[in-house]
């Protein structure tokens, strides 16, 4: 069995990420950025595809493990019947060269300790080159080096490196693994216990700047830190996630790579940041959003590169056996080429948004605005993907329609309060032409519920996003019953479903084989809609239980297996952890929600 998805932590240097296991082992890192190749990959594979532990040699060991403050310095320690040991954790926060610096360190008596190196690169597929150099153990693979640095003798054997050492209270023991370009030198290694707390005192300084003071304070800080963690600092492009093929049904097929910018977090994350005060990156996200989808709307994709990257190609890696063999393992994803409606409308909702919370006004944004509405006139009528990036037909997904929707309301909105040029009575027509087709259309009668699409007798917990958007007030007896209905059916154990992956019907949309966990953040969006229909005590009771389900340190995936109890998807997942914060805000009587100001227009 695969270690639990809750055994992990997270480091990060704002470039890339690594995970960190109970045990002491670094089971996932991509070098130099996200999206890069892996060099550790015993997360979805086994240990032959590389990992870096740590740990006593002891197997009776008691483990007690927490972030240093508001950091992400990990500190773990470790038990032993001689001893207690603690092994501090971090990726420095960088110059140029990324860097895992673990300083293990005596706390009482004396524990006798090993580590082990198995360094792949490209995925788990490519031994590299090893030779030892003025004190250092230099692997070079392509145009990848890694340099290991410590005060500790190392061996090589089959292929893998081994210490043995000892440490005693009060004594520390420095290791450094850094990356570089192989066809230039290795740099000099950072002074470790400086570098600890240089990239602690970082952490906490930007910590500080966090304006809630809410009930949820610890938890909300915890994601805020997640959030800016999965941020690609010389772009200020967010990824999903830091992993991909984490499985959506452990030993099932729905397993994608995450390690990408969507457009569908745009104004939920922008929210999560300016509602928090942290106006700095939520310009950079916007910034980033304007120079992704720069260019004719009609090539706007529903995710890139945390550089802009367009073309995300995929494709599967044999060789890795996948998180509770749930194969294949995929990287790239060919979602990006999808026409999803609803991002033209998160987009435009996100620069709205940063107008009206009076951000810095970008000359450009307007005329991007305009040219994307432009296409939005006659394109607003097309079946889509969906939200969901299902693989099947293209529908009129009722969510899409309205998103598009929010659009033409928020470019709107822009003319009357903000003095911006537009062609408005146009666009007010098609805004309520949009309107009236959804509330035909998308709405069953007999049910008294919003459906998938069109004609549809499915359900889709994005139609919770209805209310929040302003599409309708949250007292309509539309939204009351389209809760009521998603509660009922597509609820599960306390969490819900996207959509029911069962029937029939929407295998015509959704053919893959296999279904998939309960989805967290619109679990969050259940306890949002409860919130603003007045049955607050629901609402709170709905977000407790989700917090509940972070693990140790705080941190969340994309979904829940509520039959093996396990958090399942990629991890951890900035939607759920922006879902997090929202709902937080929103539930906080002293602090306006994001959830509250994108629904008050």
């Amino acid at each position: 069995m695969s270690v639990p998805l809750e055994d992990y932590a997270l480091i990060g240097d704002t470039h890339t990420a690594a995970l960190v296991s109970k045990n002491g082992s670094i089971d996932w890192l991509c070098l130099p950025r996200f999206d890069s190749p892996a060099c550790f990959s015993a997360l979805l594979g086994d240990e032959s595809n590389g990992f870096w532990k740590i740990s006593p040699k002891s197997k009776d060991v008691t483990i007690k493990r927490r972030y240093r403050g508001n950091s992400l310095i990990l500190e773990t320690e470790y038990e032993t019947h001689s001893g207690i040991v603690r092994v501090i954790d971090c990726m420095a926060i960088r110059d140029k060269h990324p860097e895992v610096v673990r300083l293990v360190e005596g706390v009482k008596g004396r524990v006798q300790m090993q580590m082990e190196l198995v360094v792949r690169m490209d995925y788990g597929s490519q031994i590299p080159w090893v030779k030892s150099v003025d004190g250092s153990l230099n692997m070079i693979a392509g145009p990848d080096g890694l340099s290991l640095w410590s005060y500790v003798e190392t061996e090589g054997k089959d292929k893998k490196t081994f210490a043995h050492f000892s440490i005693s209270e009060g004594q520390y023991r420095p290791f450094e693994l850094v990356w570089y370009p192989s066809y230039e030198a290795p740099p000099r290694p950072l002074d470790a216990r400086f570098a600890v707390e240089d990239t602690q005192k970082w952490w906490e300084d930007w910590a500080k700047k966090s304006e809630y003071k809410g009930e949820y304070k610890d938890q909300v800080m915890r994601s805020l830190l997640t959030l800016k963690a999965l941020t690609y600092k010389p772009t200020g492009g967010i990824v999903a996630a830091p992993t991909t093929s984490l499985p959506e049904q452990l030993g099932g097929v729905r397993n994608w790579d995450y390690r990408y910018c969507w457009l569908r977090d745009a104004t939920f994350t922008l929210l999560s940041f300016i509602s928090a005060g942290y106006d700095e990156e939520a310009s950079a996200w916007r910034e980033w959003l304007l120079r992704a989808v720069a260019g004719d709307p009609e090539e706007m994709q529903i995710m890139y590169g945390v550089g802009g990257e367009r073309s995300l190609r995929e494709y599967e890696i044999e060789w890795l056996g996948g998180y509770e063999s749930s194969k294949p393992v995929r990287i790239g994803n060919a979602a990006y080429d999808q026409f999803q409606l609803d991002v033209y409308g998160e987009v435009i909702d996100a620069i709205f948004q940063a107008r009206r919370t009076n951000m810095a006004p970008d000359p450009s944004a307007w005329e991007l605005e305009k040219t994307i509405i432009g296409f939005l006139e006659t394109a607003w009528q097309q079946p889509d993907n969906g939200i969901w990036e299902v693989r099947g037909s293209r529908k009129h997904f009722t969510h899409s329609k309205v998103m598009a929707w929010v659009a033409f309301d928020r470019a709107i909105q822009s003319v009357e309060k903000f003095g911006l040029d537009g062609p408005i009575d146009k666009w007010k027509k098609i805004r309520q032409q949009i309107h009236d087709q959804v509330c035909e259309k998308g709405f069953d009668k007999e049910r008294g519920t919003f459906t998938q699409y069109y004609g549809s007798k499915s359900l889709d917990s994005a139609c919770l996003m209805i209310p929040l958007v302003g599409f309708l007030p949250p007292k309509d007896q539309r939204i009351k019953g389209t809760v009521d209905a998603i509660q009922r059916e597509l609820c599960k154990d306390g969490f819900l479903l996207r959509y029911s992956v069962s029937s029939a019907e929407v295998q015509q949309v959704d053919p893959l084989p296999g279904q998939e966990g309960t989805f967290l953040p619109c679990s969050f969006w259940l306890a949002d809609v409860l919130a603003l229909i007045g049955r607050k005590k629901e609402s709170e009771t709905m977000f407790k239980k989700l917090l509940s389900l972070t693990n140790d340190l705080g941190l969340i995936s994309e979904e829940y297996d509520t039959i093996n109890n396990r958090l399942i998807g990629n991890f951890p997942q900035a939607f759920t952890h922006i879902s997090l914060i929202n709902t937080a805000m929103g539930l906080s009587p002293h602090h306006r929600g994001a959830s509250d100001s994108r629904s008050q227009n």
